[in-house]
């Protein structure tokens, strides 16, 4: 490993050694705008888990606004972001730096034991939403497994797409990780929505045939919805709980709404809009902002809006964080100065994906997001835990290392950059702790020697699927949360049945049935049951062995509760599926009269 974090090569998920390619090397250093230097900056910024010796003497303002000589070696600093201006030998100031200081691990309470159902919110449909569904259907399944006994939701990606269309299908791409995606908003619980004409129109508009086909048209929604949300605007004559929500939002909710106001007017990726625009602080976005204020607050509103709807859910929410974003989207714009131009983040070639696997999202450079305080990566993590019960952290071994991969070569031409994790785990101690959320990693695939034992001891928890462990669920460690299968593989039903294959054959494309013979076998060990055995009675057998397992979390799918065989994700696919667009065969509005949801959560509350 280089000075700038470059590993040499990387061991695969068999332990065999792949060296870094010389080129990618070079075209890593050049994309990291390393300036010819052979070493990093020294950062202006110093995270610290609380307890341990301040390492200089500094003259400290806290949050709070209030300031104190701190000597070296003293533990006496409070938690939070503060301003250290750190004195020399001679006494007088050497150089400021944002003071972190961070507990020792993520919120976790005592003896915590709790169960949960995962979901694809986009996918939950009922009487009321409009051919997608949306925060009152999230709210609807809410209560419903709080009625049951859970505790918690495990939710896809509910991200921004940019204003316009064609709207982005996957919540792993969107345009924002910070804001939320007005297509969830139930338009109906919004003041005013009662007095709209031609509302049911609309309504049958973004339906179209939805019902009857169950896939979801994102740019019917969008438009109906769109439509609906600017006529509530004009008449919107102003709150003093939108003022209070904007204020305290600040810079972060503003220039997200300037963005909207811009993609409106230039399109959805700022890299094809006038180059006077394309950086956020330039004079000509300046003047846009003061001249489009009405465009602008309409944004804001839209935010507000999710706000208040994702309040009503209560804390039961816990959000999943992606590894990133599409670059030319929202936080591409305004984090632009600290992302590796010409890179992409992806993984390493496998078993499964010969070639690697190259995701089209842009990296942070690491002495970069230092310089800037480490703010975006604060701003994210405290908007991710906004409303929630916890956080799951998608490819949380990105906290470490990333793999970085050329655009235009191929991920088989990748290499794995070095992040400051200790720094990153201590911040997301932190707002975890303030939030009063737990926190869980996503830990599967390549998982290099130590990662694992570092994440424990930060109290962020690893994730078990009983389709890929060995072990039985009774031998699964406490901090992890156990499931049997998540979105990106084929449900219980699908699988058990065989009906995941032959949906992939219906899409020209070739199942990988060997690898679905091995998931069969192992639910038939898991469950106990025999292969020809009822898909209800291996569901719900499944579901009793999952809930052995000592783990902290235990999480059951949607599609699991309702008998679904539709996986909403076949990952290397893209237009050959309609992935993230398929509505669940069971409503949200009838899981009451569903006899196989009933038993599953009552297996689960019972452990």
């Amino acid at each position: 490993m280089n000075y700038w974090g470059i590993d040499d090569g990387y061991h695969d998920i068999k332990g065999r050694w792949h060296g870094a390619d010389p080129e990618t090397r070079t075209a890593i250093l050049a994309a990291m705008e390393t300036a010819g230097e052979t070493v990093p900056p020294d950062p202006p910024v110093r995270v610290i888990r609380q307890g341990i010796p301040l390492p200089f003497t500094a003259e400290v303002t806290a949050e709070d606004g209030r300031t104190a000589l701190v000597a070296r070696g003293s533990t006496a600093l409070a938690l939070g972001y503060h301003t250290a201006s750190v004195l020399g030998a001679d006494g007088r100031p050497s150089r400021e730096l944002r003071l972190i200081v961070a507990p020792s691990s993520c919120h976790f309470p005592e003896r915590l034991r709790a169960w949960g159902v995962a979901a694809q919110v986009y996918s939950l449909r009922s009487a009321g939403s409009w051919g997608i569904g949306d925060l009152a259907d999230l709210r609807t399944l809410a209560e419903w497994t709080k009625q049951r006994g859970g505790d918690y939701l495990l939710l896809s990606p509910l991200g921004a797409n940019a204003p316009c269309w064609p709207q982005e299908p996957s919540p792993y791409y969107a345009s924002s990780r910070l804001f939320k995606n007005l297509l969830y908003l139930r338009i109906e619980e919004i003041p005013g929505a009662a007095d709209l004409e031609g509302l049911t129109e609309l309504v049958a508009s973004a339906r179209g045939d939805s019902l009857a086909t169950r896939l979801i048209d994102r740019d019917r929604v969008f438009t109906a919805k769109r439509n609906a949300l600017e006529r509530l605007f004009k008449t919107f004559g102003g709150d003093p709980e939108f003022d209070l929500y904007r204020a305290k939002a600040g810079a972060t909710l503003e220039q997200f709404a300037l963005w909207c106001a811009l993609a409106e007017r230039f399109g959805q990726s700022w890299y094809d809009w006038p180059g006077e625009y394309q950086h956020p602080e330039s004079p000509a976005v300046r003047e846009f902002a003061a001249s489009e204020g009405r465009a602008v607050a309409f944004h804001a509103w839209v935010q507000w809006r999710i706000d208040q709807q994702l309040a009503g859910s209560g804390r039961m929410l816990m959000h999943d964080l992606p590894v990133g974003f599409n670059s030319g989207g929202a936080d591409g714009w305004f984090f632009q100065d600290v992302l590796a131009k010409g890179m992409s983040v992806g993984a390493p070639p496998d078993e499964l994906a010969p070639g690697g696997q190259d995701w089209g999202l842009p990296p942070f450079i690491p002495h970069k997001l230092q310089a800037a305080g480490y703010e975006p990566f604060i701003q994210t993590i405290r908007q991710s835990l906004r409303h929630a019960w916890g956080l799951r952290i998608d490819h949380v071994m990105g906290l470490f290392r990333l793999f970085w991969c050329p655009q235009g070569r191929g991920a088989r031409y990748g290499a794995y950059v070095r992040y400051p994790a200790e720094d990153l785990l201590g911040i997301l101690a932190l707002e975890s702790q303030r939030a009063g959320a737990v926190v869980v990693g996503e830990d599967l695939g390549t998982v290099e020697a130590g990662v694992r034992e570092t994440l424990a001891r930060s109290r962020v928890l690893s994730y078990k699927l009983a389709v890929f462990e060995d072990e039985r669920p009774e031998r699964y460690p406490e901090l992890a949360m156990a499931a049997l299968t998540t979105h990106d593989l084929a449900t219980i039903a699908g699988v058990w049945t065989g009906q995941d294959e032959a949906d992939q054959r219906a899409y020209a494309l070739e199942p990988y049935s060997a690898g679905a013979e091995e998931m069969r076998e192992r639910l038939s060990q898991v469950s106990g049951l025999q292969k020809g055995s009822a898909t209800a009675e291996v569901i719900l057998g499944l579901h009793e062995a999952l809930a052995t397992a000592p783990s902290a979390l235990l999480c059951a799918t949607y599609e699991d509760l309702t008998g679904s065989t539709d996986r909403p994700n076949l990952p290397g696919t893209t237009r050959e599926r309609p992935n993230w667009s398929i509505l669940q065969r069971t409503p949200v509005d009838e899981l009451n009269s569903n006899p196989l949801a009933t038993q599953v959560a009552g297996s689960l509350n019972r452990s």
